[in-house]
């Protein structure tokens, strides 16, 4: 099991062996219904196995008798952490789940059941994720929830009070509704939370604003259509502040991410590219992004300097590496009028 796992959490690598000679392998989660992430590269050469994919590489030595490999775990950072895999008999295996299957497309869930909680000072990070059938955020402010809630820049949220930006929440709950929640059931999750638990009432208003346009540079695009399954959730994942791992998403998908993660006014897609993709995307920040996760939730990268070695600039890695554009413009977008919110009530 990885050593930054959740405590009790287990995990299974299941490896086979095609006619053809070649290795296919997944990693399994034997506590959560989550669907297992697939390795696009499983070699062994020698004592050496390698299981790779855009996300996490494992790596390490076949012991001589075959029942251990001993290695590492890499999603990225500059130093992988130690891990162990021991070799068990298919009737002693741990059991794996049956995954969670998607929520119907057409649901409106809410939550069934829900806590909201003020988070517990001085821990660092951001987290809006799904575990097993629970919706968990961690470290979320007002802000951050609207963004996934409607889709918007901190910007473009007007009226917001002083402690909107301040005031961090951990949100944990059962949707009403079975299956997998997509990205729009998660932000359909997040509006009935911000009316029931906050009190949220607002409209919209049309204004033009200062944004950045992403387009498609000459030359074309430089990423790939998705290799996920149907039905795959996507994936938007820092490995680190400027090093992001992109899975199954459209780029409309990207540019909310980008906007409500990094960018520090809103963020527009206008490439007119529909199709899901996989990419990654390093680069070095600069101080107006990644604004939310400075101060009280830790450290942020330090600039390039004198570095050889590091990333070039966002606008920069944006067209070397995937083929597109970032230009700050104006435009007519959408803005969110808050006419009332209070601080959410005690659980």
């Amino acid at each position: 099991m990885p050593p930054n796992a959740p405590k009790g959490v287990r995990f299974v690598i299941k490896i086979t062996k095609g006619s053809d000679g070649s290795y296919k392998g997944a990693l399994y989660n034997a506590d959560q219904g989550q669907p297992p992430l697939s390795f696009a590269t499983v070699t062994l050469q020698g004592t050496d196995v390698k299981l790779a994919n855009s996300v996490l590489t494992i790596s390490g030595k076949l012991s001589a008798d075959g029942k251990t490999i001993d290695g590492g775990i890499n999603g990225g950072g500059p130093n992988p952490l130690p891990v162990s895999f021991a070799r068990t008999a298919p009737d002693a295996a741990w059991p794996i789940p049956e995954a969670i299957k998607p929520m119907a497309a057409d649901a409106d869930p809410g939550f069934d059941v829900v806590t909201v909680k003020p988070s517990q000072p001085g821990q660092p990070g951001k987290r809006f994720t799904l575990s097993g059938t629970h919706v968990v955020f961690f470290n979320a402010n007002l802000n951050d929830l609207m963004a996934l809630a409607f889709g918007v820049h901190a910007k473009q949220i007007i009226g917001a009070p002083e402690w909107a930006d301040k005031d961090l929440f951990d949100v944990d709950g059962v949707p009403d509704v079975a299956g997998r929640p997509n990205l729009k059931q998660m932000g359909l999750l997040t509006q009935k939370l911000l009316a029931d638990r906050f009190a949220l009432k607002f409209h919209h208003e049309q204004r033009e604003l200062s944004v950045y346009a992403v387009t498609v540079a000459a030359g074309g695009p430089k990423f790939s259509k998705t290799t996920a399954a149907a039905g795959d959730p996507p994936g938007f994942l820092f490995r680190g502040l400027g090093d992001l791992v992109v899975r199954n998403m459209t780029l409309k998908d990207f540019t909310n991410g980008m906007q409500s993660t990094v960018m520090d006014r809103p963020v527009v897609d206008q490439t007119g590219l529909t199709e899901r993709y996989d990419f990654t995307l390093k680069w070095t920040p600069d101080d107006s992004q990644f604004a939310q996760f400075r101060g009280t939730n830790g450290p942020v990268q330090p600039p390039a300097g004198d570095n050889p070695n590091a990333p070039p600039s966002l606008y920069t890695a944006v067209q070397e590496q995937l083929g597109l554009k970032i230009t700050a413009t104006k435009a007519m977008d959408d803005v969110i009028v808050i006419d009332h919110v209070e601080k959410p009530s005690a659980n």
